[in-house]
């Protein structure tokens, strides 16, 4: 059985979250009103889908946004705006080491919820009780990571352009070092670091083809045997198929036959 899907982005650049249409008949960029976990939401048609198979409990679009809906919504953010300062100010009170990043109303004003960043555990029991009975809602609290600080805060990476996870990236993927070690960049903090001090993401994006290209090619300090004579491999060009090799003091540039199918 087709079913109609949509892709629901709730902030600028945001995740992507899937949506069934149930009939309602959508364009992208349209606002409309669902149904979450956490209440109803206004969030904005990003991608329209057609899937065939089973969707494990997705949600329903309830609506499409009327003007009312979405004045309600743009008073919700100034409201939220409001609220962030009042809390910051309730967290110098009370001297609790963590910092709100950001914070929301769901459309239907039954949760404020606030993002923030801490080194450490925070014990915000009280602030919560403050919270709820200023602001006459329910209040959720959420320790987020340096990845998603740098999401929502936004500035300038190493190559001069606005971050990638403030940009464009929707959702954060897992970067590894070997991801650094399969492009035979040099393990330098300050070169693989990013502004959150995490691997910087970019390095996911072409590991693929690197892991392709390199299948053929040693790695530096392997000995290998040309024409006859054991060397030993003192470097590597992965994308164009090359490695020199210390063949009794002669250094000689290998091609690899094969290759890789670069993208």
């Amino acid at each position: 059985m087709v079913l109609n899907l949509c892709g629901v982005a709730f902030k600028e650049n945001g995740k992507i979250y899937n949506f069934l249409s149930d009939g309602i008949k959508l364009n992208k960029n349209d606002y409309v009103i669902v149904e979450t976990e956490k209440g109803h939401q206004l969030g904005k048609v990003v991608s329209l889908l057609e899937n065939s198979g089973k969707i494990n409990k997705l949600k329903s679009v309830i609506r499409i946004a009327s003007k009312v809906d979405y004045n309600k919504h743009l008073k919700n953010l100034s409201d939220a705006k409001n609220a962030l300062l009042e809390t910051r100010k309730e967290i110098q009170i009370l001297d609790l080491k963590m910092r709100v990043i950001d914070c929301s109303y769901t459309f239907d004003r039954k949760q404020l919820l606030f993002n923030f960043i801490a080194d450490e555990r925070v014990d915000f029991r009280e602030l919560v009780k403050i919270l709820a009975s200023k602001f006459k809602t329910r209040i959720e609290l959420h320790q987020i990571g340096v990845r998603d600080k740098s999401k929502e805060i936004g500035g300038i990476g190493h190559c001069g352009r606005v971050l990638c996870c403030a940009d464009f990236l929707n959702f954060m993927e897992t970067i590894s070092i070997n991801m650094a070690k399969n492009q035979n960049i040099a393990l330098n903090p300050n070169k693989i670091n990013g502004a959150c001090g995490r691997l910087l993401c970019c390095l996911a994006y072409e590991d693929d083809i690197y892991i392709e290209c390199r299948r053929e090619i040693p790695n530096i300090g392997d000995m290998v045997k040309i024409d006859g004579i054991n060397g030993k491999v003192i470097s590597v060009d992965i994308l164009n198929q090359k490695y020199k090799v210390n063949l009794n003091d002669e250094i000689k540039e290998i091609k690899v036959k094969n290759g890789c199918n670069k993208k």
